[in-house]
């Protein structure tokens, strides 16, 4: 006669009222034959205490204690060894009841599969039993009831992050989400504080403490005592739409600033995290019409368009949205310092009338950048980089420069080397490789790197086709130590940073 096997039952028993247990987790909570808990040490279980009202005479009942929480272990294998081996012997002990017939309940606080000691249970049990997981509500939910601020609105992005992060994981996942949760908290809480001044969000982020239960608290993350923060606390940050500032955060933003920002030279994936939540943050976004093409904006943001060749008066109208508390982002391609308009903004923000406006400068990666690493690491030494525009600066600058840096033996990074008005500098360019260094020096051609029509040539001045290069191109010449090197897995292209010597 085949025995009949028990179910393990993970019950999500919610953030701590016992009223948000669910219709369906209280009555398996009543009908399992064993109700399985974890604890501290100490044998108090929250879990139980959750869950009392729904429990029933005559359960066996299951105490699984942690022989580890936050404190240090003397264990060979360290910590996650140590709770390695307690789940291993924590899920035999459930096995004898299943392989006796029992039903279990594991009760797990929130819900079953959401930061939750039940999962580990169930990796080393469900391949053997049946089982059935009852969700619960999170504490993340909980958390955002109780700040009582809508939290994540159309298409803004959510993020739930472990306390116990890196100061400087958490700012760089801080920076480029909108509606974020900061669990486990405790003695993690300075940590994830500075983290918070670091990305620019602790004035809208709020703190709560034992969200659902009548010890719930909440309050401004600056007011919290860093030494009272228990585990079950969280940090809730309303998404942009909804972010509630402090009076003293709104007062130190006035009147609005200038942040310019670089998107990266095509590919959406090389617009940082940092870009993209100065983007978010803004109220006014300007640019040419080219970069903002790039950009999805929100139905509430302004968009201000205009010609590539009115970086100036674009500057001045940023500044002037900003002197009248607007957070304005002008948007480049690249970075915003390189050939871009990270110049032309403090040049004008320079003039007594907007001496009052900030102005932020928010890096990005460059196209000269891409373009080296399409081919190898051909910018692995010293290097210039110089625009062939003749629009801001007479053609005989331009060629002196360039003179000056193939005398000097650098590797040179050409930017805006032609366009539609502009069809004989790189002529020019080539003859002047060839005259100075010869017509075998390494010449890499990048057009429209990191987007749709991406092509990538490695060519010598010689063979450099003048007609093929346009205003979306960007040039790299080589230096005499600038090696191509014909690999099975592809053409390498790099230059060495060991300089021969007399």
């Amino acid at each position: 006669m085949t025995q009949t096997r028990g179910r393990l039952l993970g019950i999500g028993l919610g953030p701590g009222d016992s009223d948000l247990v669910t219709v369906r987790a209280a009555r398996m909570i009543g009908e399992a034959d064993v109700v399985a808990y974890h604890c501290a040490r100490h044998g108090r279980s929250i879990a139980l205490s959750v869950a009392q009202p729904y429990l029933r005479d005559g359960q066996i009942r299951e105490q699984l204690m942690y022989p580890v929480t936050t404190e240090s272990t003397d264990h060979p294998g360290g910590y996650r060894a140590a709770m390695d081996e307690f789940y291993t012997d924590a899920a035999q002990r459930l096995a004898e009841h299943l392989r006796a017939g029992r039903t279990v309940a594991l009760l797990a606080e929130g819900d079953p599969l959401f930061y939750s000691s039940y999962m580990h249970m169930h990796k080393r049990l469900a391949e053997e039993f049946e089982t059935e997981i009852i969700p619960g509500v999170t504490s993340v939910s909980a958390s955002t009831a109780a700040v009582g601020i809508p939290w994540v609105e159309a298409d803004e992005v959510t993020t739930v992050l472990p306390g116990t992060l890196s100061r400087a994981e958490l700012v760089a996942r801080l920076r480029g989400d909108q509606a974020i949760a900061i669990m486990k908290l405790g003695r993690t809480f300075p940590t994830v504080l500075a983290a918070l001044d670091d990305a620019g969000l602790a004035d809208r982020a709020l703190y709560v403490e034992r969200a659902s239960t009548s010890a719930q608290r909440v309050l401004p993350v600056r007011d919290v005592d860093p030494a009272a923060v228990p585990y079950f606390s969280m940090i809730i940050v309303p998404g942009p739409r909804n972010a509630v500032r402090s009076p003293a955060a709104d007062a130190a933003a006035a009147p609005g600033e200038v942040v310019v920002v670089g998107l990266g030279p095509g590919a959406s994936r090389w617009t940082t995290p940092e870009v993209t939540a100065e983007i978010e943050r803004a109220t006014d976004l300007v640019g040419y019409t080219t970069y903002l093409d790039r950009v999805v904006a929100r139905p509430d943001q302004r968009v201000h368009r205009s010609d590539n060749r009115v970086e100036s008066e674009r500057a001045c109208m940023a500044l002037d949205l900003a002197a009248t508390g607007a957070q304005v982002v002008v948007v480049s391609s690249g970075d915003p310092g390189v050939f871009a308009m990270a110049s032309a903004v403090l040049e004008m923000a320079a003039e007594d009338r907007w001496a009052h406006v900030r102005v932020r400068v928010v890096p990005g990666v460059t196209a000269a950048n891409a373009v080296a690493a399409a081919v190898g690491a051909p910018l692995g030494h010293d290097y210039a980089v110089i625009s062939l525009s003749d629009r801001l600066k007479p053609w005989s600058i331009i060629e002196s420069r360039l003179q000056a840096a193939l005398d000097a033996d650098l590797v040179i990074a050409i930017y805006n080397p032609g366009s539609a008005s502009r069809t004989w500098q790189v002529e020019a360019l080539r003859e002047l490789i060839i005259d100075r260094v010869g017509p075998d020096r390494t010449v890499m051609v990048g057009r429209d790197v990191g987007g749709p029509e991406q092509s990538v040539t490695v060519t010598t001045a010689g063979a450099l086709v003048a007609a093929q290069v346009d205003m979306r191109t960007l040039l790299i010449v080589g230096s005499s130590t600038t090696a191509v090197v014909a690999r099975a897995a592809g053409t390498a292209v790099f230059t060495s940073r060991r300089y021969a010597t007399d």
